[in-house]
């Protein structure tokens, strides 16, 4: 129980843990825009410690749900439910446009999907990056994209798509890709066109995301804590890239990685070690030793 304890002082403990994946839980390749899919065993020992622990691990990330799942299973996640029994996990996608609930290594069973027109907001930025790429999810298949993006950057497969196809419904995110931009074009092209009806963050390389207004990492995780009977009081949550700072700030404890640029350092409570240095895993060790 997280008690009379502030976040963060001596006496609390995290009740509910708030994972990014790339970048906090996974080691960039390169410096680049893939991470490699594999856990180090201090990051999956401490995530057990955790869960052993009764706290309910949460993995929130801009990942699409079928790019998550994987990586749940290699952490071997587990839900609990009020008497402490096993039950599907809570997990936060796309920026947390989508919240489900997995049942490790099964089905999984979306719960809340927040969904916008990207029509206007796409069309805006194809007029100022033609060479600029797009991609929506096709749930437990891969991406429609109007060109392929670079490899390794998506998961599943990539399915040729016109862009007037792509956006004719409500989606729940968008991805616009321009490899022969950089993250700063994107930062500056964002702000320029204002995007009205839409939120938006740039990734680490030429990588917008486009989410409806007020969606993101903390809107999916406080729909979390409402479930569970939890307030943000009760999370500790660690990131380390533009999408995580509304989480960071919501949370009672926002740690961010020791690689995170400087908006990301900014607003957390405290920053831990780089993902090459198990960061996320000393983060853990001071609550679940």
């Amino acid at each position: 129980m997280s008690g009379a304890a502030a976040p963060g002082e001596p006496g609390w403990t995290p009740r509910l843990v708030a994972l990014d994946i790339d970048g906090t839980l996974l080691k960039w390749v390169g410096g680049g825009g893939t991470t490699h899919e594999e856990i180090s065993p201090a990051v999956h020992d401490a995530v057990q410690r955790a869960l052993d622990a009764g706290a309910h691990v949460v993995l929130a990330s801009g990942r699409s749900p079928h790019g998550m799942t994987g990586i749940a299973d290699l952490l071997h996640l587990r839900g609990l439910d009020e008497s402490g029994d096993a039950d599907r996990l809570w997990i936060v996608a796309s920026n947390g446009a989508v919240v489900l609930r997995y049942h490790p290594g099964g089905e999984i069973d979306v719960v809340l999907e927040e969904t916008f027109d990207a029509g206007p907001a796409v069309r805006a930025i194809l007029e100022q990056r033609p060479t600029a790429r797009v991609a929506i999810e096709e749930r437990g298949r891969g991406y429609r994209v109007t060109t392929p993006f670079p490899d390794g950057e998506l998961s599943g497969e990539m399915i040729p798509t016109e862009v007037d196809d792509l956006v004719r419904g409500p989606v729940s995110r968008v991805i616009i890709r321009d490899p022969e931009a950089t993250a700063d074009d994107f930062v500056a092209l964002a702000s320029t066109l204002g995007l009205h009806g839409t939120d938006y963050v740039v990734g680490w390389t030429a990588w917008l995301d486009l989410t409806p207004v007020g969606v993101s990492k903390a809107s999916g995780l406080d729909y979390v804590c409402t479930e569970l009977g939890l307030t943000a009081a009760d999370v500790l949550a660690i990131g380390d890239g533009r999408n995580d700072i509304e989480m960071l700030q919501w949370a009672g404890r926002g740690v961010a990685m020791g690689q995170a640029i400087e908006p990301v350092r900014a607003v957390a409570d405290a920053v831990t070690e780089s993902v090459y240095d198990d960061g996320a895993a000393v983060e853990l060790s001071r609550w679940f030793p």
